[in-house]
C-alpha cells in the first residue's frame, strides 16, 4: 500500500509551550492508525498540522505526495477533516450542507446530487436529508460531519475524537463506516475505490485496538507506537484480576504490597499490575491478608493484560 500521511521531526509551540515536539509518523492507504493520550498531549494540535490548518514551527509534512506548506491547497484535495466540535451550518438542512461541501469542493452541478446522495446513503443519513441539522442527534451530527469530509473522495481522513459524547450503538456504527472506508472496495456507485489512510485520535481504548497502530502521545511526542495487541501483551504475565468487597480497601491493600506496581478500578473489579515474575506471590499474600480482616476476594487471577492497563503503565513510566 502507498505512503499517504507523512510527518517527520514535526516540532509547534504556543508561546512557552510545545504542543507537539518533533513528531514524526506515517499512515499507509488502507492503515487506521490511532492517536492516544491524555488531555493536552498534543492530537488535535498534530491532526491540525497535517490538515494546514495550522503552519509547523519545524518538521515536514507530505500527504498523499503533496508538501506542506508548499503545496497545502493540492493537499487539501486529498484530506477529509473531521474536528472535535460540529462546524456544520446548523440553519441547512442535512442536503443543504453536503452541497455546499460539495461545490466548495469543486463538484459540478451534474456531478454533486448523486455524489450527495451516495455518501449519505454511505453514513444512513438518506432518510433525514431535508432536516435541519441543529435538530439531528448527536450521532447523526458526526455521520453528517464524516459525509462532509467524504464528499469530495479524499485518500486522507483526519478524524479527531468523532465519537466523543455519543452513544455506545452509535460508536459502533461510526467504526464501522472507518472501516469499510480502508478496505480495497468501497460501494460508491459501485464503483472500485483505492482504500484510504485514516489517522484519528481517540480517548477510547476499546476503538483503538480497533486500529492497525497505536502511538501514545505524551507532552507533544510519541512516546511509542505499534500493533495494539503487541503493546498490551507486553504486559503478559504482570496483570491480577481480582473481585471482592470491599473493593476501595482491597484496592488500598493491594497498592501497599511491596510487589505491587499499581491498582485500578476496572468496573467492579481490580487491575493489579505486579513486577516480573511476582502475581503468584502477590496472589498468596493478598489472600491471606483477606483472611484476617474484614475482606472478602471472592477471585484472583491472571488475566490478559488490556491496553488502559498498558496506557497506565506506560505513563507512570514517563513520569
Amino acid at each position: 500500500m502507498s505512503l499517504l500521511i507523512e510527518a517527520r521531526n514535526l516540532s509547534k509551540s504556543f508561546r512557552s509551550t510545545e504542543a507537539v515536539n518533533s513528531l514524526s509518523l506515517q499512515v499507509s492507504a488502507g492503515e487506521i492508525f490511532g492517536l492516544v493520550g491524555p488531555d493536552g498531549a498534543g492530537k488535535t494540535t498534530t491532526l491540525r498540522l497535517l490538515c494546514g490548518a495550522l503552519k509547523s514551527d519545524e518538521g515536514e509534512i507530505i500527504i498523499a505526495g503533496f508538501d506542506i506548506p508548499q503545496q497545502v491547497e493540492q493537499a487539501r484535495t486529498q484530506i477529509g477533516y473531521l474536528p472535535q466540535r460540529f462546524s456544520l451550518y446548523e440553519e441547512l438542512t442535512v442536503m443543504e450542507n453536503i452541497r455546499f461541501f460539495a461545490e466548495v469542493r469543486g463538484l459540478s452541478a451534474q456531478e454533486w446530487k448523486p455524489r450527495c446522495m451516495e455518501i449519505l446513503q454511505f453514513v444512513g443519513l438518506e432518510m433525514f436529508t431535508s432536516r435541519r441539522a441543529g435538530h439531528l442527534s448527536g450521532g447523526m451530527k458526526q455521520k453528517l460531519g464524516l459525509a462532509a469530509a467524504l464528499v469530495h473522495q479524499p485518500q486522507v481522513l483526519l478524524l479527531d475524537e468523532p465519537t466523543t459524547g455519543v452513544d455506545p450503538i452509535t460508536r459502533q456504527d461510526f467504526w464501522r463506516l472507518i472501516i469499510r472506508l480502508v478496505s480495497p472496495i468501497r460501494d460508491f456507485s459501485n464503483n472500485r475505490k483505492d482504500p484510504v489512510a485514516v489517522l484519528v485520535s481517540t480517548p477510547y481504548m476499546d476503538e483503538a485496538m480497533r486500529c492497525a497502530r497505536v502511538g501514545f502521545m505524551k507532552d507533544g511526542k510519541i512516546i511509542i507506537e505499534g500493533p495494539p495487541e503487541d503493546l498490551r501483551k507486553s504486559l503478559t504475565g504482570r496483570v491480577l484480576e481480582l473481585q471482592g468487597n470491599p473493593l476501595p480497601a482491597l484496592r488500598q491493600i493491594a497498592k501497599d504490597d511491596i510487589d505491587v506496581e499499581d491498582a485500578q478500578m476496572f468496573g467492579d473489579r481490580l487491575h493489579i499490575r505486579v513486577r516480573v515474575g511476582k502475581s503468584k506471590v502477590v496472589i498468596s499474600r493478598l489472600r491471606t491478608q483477606s483472611q484476617t480482616k474484614e475482606y472478602e476476594i471472592s477471585r484472583i487471577e491472571e488475566t490478559s493484560p488490556q491496553l488502559e492497563d498498558f496506557f497506565i503503565y506506560l505513563l507512570e513510566k514517563q513520569d
